[in-house]
């Protein structure tokens, strides 16, 4: 039984939700918790997309700095990577993910949110890195997924500086994908995410992958990833009924079982 950090299924839509109040700071604990509801949301096959919450009045403010204030530089080194891992468990999901951002995402609760395949915020949402104005730099994968998402130069400036944006700011340089109502965050979540429940769930997982593991490479790699993850995909029952849906009854009216 986890104490922060739970995963609530209903409907196909799984929903990692954070509950430490007031601000859901991560900590070491929350981390694992994170990682272990990751790994029940890709092994379970009742959940078919996966929204990640921190309820009505923050995603998470930060990683816990009391926690990490007195560690020493071998503590750290030896955790760092483990740290690493929990603010970017998200990521590890083959299934489409989405973070609903109400409030604070600030430090590791950006990281967290930064992990999803898509980000919708509240018209009250703050997002920032401040990690510089404790001497420190993002640890949790911020330097890498932000980069990769807006761009060098503006990572830069939001990681140097460690200000804040509002939401319409993250909209306009691309850091969330959408902005609503923040009394309709979670709802504007499950809406997304509902219209992956009765897909293809394996061709989700290749194009995910193939998507995710072409960033590092080059671009010849990168098809040859593409190729693969295609390849496979003749092995499923999906692609048998969406082709065999398609000739008999044209494009949009397959009805897949997920295998």
């Amino acid at each position: 039984m986890t104490e922060f950090v739970r995963l609530e299924v209903d409907g196909g839509v799984g929903t990692i939700r954070l509950d430490r109040p007031p601000m859901n700071a991560i900590s070491r604990q929350v981390q694992e918790e994170l990682l272990a509801a990751s790994a029940e949301a890709t092994q379970r096959d009742d959940v078919r997309a996966v929204v990640v919450y921190g309820g009505e009045k923050v995603l998470a403010a930060g990683a816990d700095v009391k926690e990490m204030a007195g560690m020493s530089y071998a503590e750290m080194a030896a955790v760092a990577r483990r740290l690493s891992a929990g603010f970017g468990a998200l990521s590890t999901i083959p299934k489409p993910t989405v973070a609903a951002i109400t409030g604070y995402a600030l430090g590791g609760g950006l990281e967290l949110a930064l992990g999803a395949d898509r980000r919708i915020a509240g018209d009250n949402a703050k997002l920032g890195q401040p990690e510089i104005l404790l001497g420190i730099i993002p640890g949790g994968g911020g330097t890498q997924r932000l980069t990769r998402l807006i761009g060098a130069p503006r990572a830069k400036d939001l990681i140097f500086t460690g200000r804040m944006v509002k939401a319409e700011e993250a909209l306009a340089i691309g850091l969330v994908d959408e902005v609503v109502p923040a009394d309709d965050v979670y709802a504007a979540a499950r809406r997304w995410a509902e219209q992956f429940v009765n897909g293809p769930a394996s061709a989700y997982a290749a194009a995910k992958k193939a998507i995710d593991s072409g960033l590092d490479v080059d671009l010849r790699t990168g098809l040859d990833i593409e190729s693969e993850a295609f390849a496979a995909l003749f092995a499923t029952d999906d692609q048998r009924i969406g082709m065999e849906s398609f000739v008999a009854n044209g494009p949009g009216k397959a009805e897949f079982t997920g295998r």
